[in-house]
């Protein structure tokens, strides 16, 4: 088997894939299901090539998502079922339900909600980390919600149809928390990699507008009405964003205490912000009127 892992690796790296001998494992692992440990075991007893393993690393170097090819993707302690029609949760996007979270385990029996939720890690991360809240997921697109539907079937989260623009109209000032990764490239930045590019649905991909920030601004509206006073509001977004999506929060007059957060690599990948509470005749407490 090692002879046809290094053949993988070098077949992988010729074709432009970041990390090819991780994911010619796994892809192995896949086939005999065990795990990627096992299966470095297994390669030192000189077990047996698993039968159509040429054939995904076919479609690997074709530049098939590795997610595709095995059906799963891991988010932070979840495994969820992805595949096409679904976008693939991104190790940046953690980061995103780790500040989430961080707010929620402060709270007792938080009312939380995932905008755009796609295949439902962030609802799922949530709902598996903050014990006793009651999580909501909304999703547009029917391919995407089939896929969420599946991974929270088992999570208590009550997962909704509905465009994050206009979602949960009855529930309004009824949420502790507001989490979204909604789509957000601009339409004229094509994304560089091809499973990006030839195989996330566009739909969770570009966000409107000139700056594709459209649906970012939605997704902050719909923030500011599902929110009670002090709910907390976070959001991912791209690294050239982070200003802008700053500058927008700060002038509607319904967020205080705005907040760029990084990731791990040290970008600016999310804002954070807290609703403002409302004064008797429209006012704020903080007496932003803008």
């Amino acid at each position: 088997m090692e002879d046809a892992l290094r053949s993988a690796e070098q077949r992988l790296r010729v074709a432009g894939i970041p990390s090819p001998r991780v994911d010619a494992e796994l892809l192995a692992a896949h086939l005999l299901g065990v795990s990627r440990g096992r299966l470095r075991a297994l390669v030192l007893t000189g077990a047996e090539v698993p039968e159509g393993f040429e054939a995904l690393v076919e479609q690997r170097a074709g530049r098939v998502p590795l997610q595709h090819l095995t059906g799963t993707a891991t988010f932070r302690r979840v495994d969820l079922a992805v595949g096409p029609g679904v976008f693939v949760p991104r190790p940046e996007t953690e980061s995103v339900a780790q500040l989430a979270i961080d707010r929620a385990v402060q709270l007792d029996a938080p009312r939380i909600v995932d905008l755009g939720t796609g295949s439902g890690a962030i609802a799922a991360a949530i709902a598996d980390e903050v014990p006793g809240a009651e999580v909501h997921a909304v999703e547009l697109s029917e391919l995407a919600l089939a896929w969420a539907g599946r991974n929270l079937a088992s999570s208590g989260v009550q997962l909704t149809q509905g465009d994050l623009a206009t979602a949960l109209p009855e529930q309004g000032g009824s949420f502790d928390v507001v989490v979204s990764n909604p789509p957000y490239i601009p339409p004229d930045a094509v994304p560089v990699d091809p499973e990006v590019a030839d195989h996330d649905p566009h739909l969770a991909l570009y966000g409107g507008g000139a700056d594709g920030l459209d649906l970012p601004r939605a997704a902050a509206r719909t923030a500011a009405r599902l929110l009670k006073p002090g709910g907390y509001f976070v959001m991912e977004h791209a690294e050239v964003q982070a200003p802008a999506v700053a500058a927008f929060l700060a002038g509607t007059g319904s967020w205080e205490a705005v907040t760029t957060h990084q990731d791990l690599t040290g970008r600016d990948r999310a804002t954070s912000a807290v609703r403002i509470s409302e004064r008797p005749g429209g006012s704020t407490t903080n007496g932003a009127g803008r």
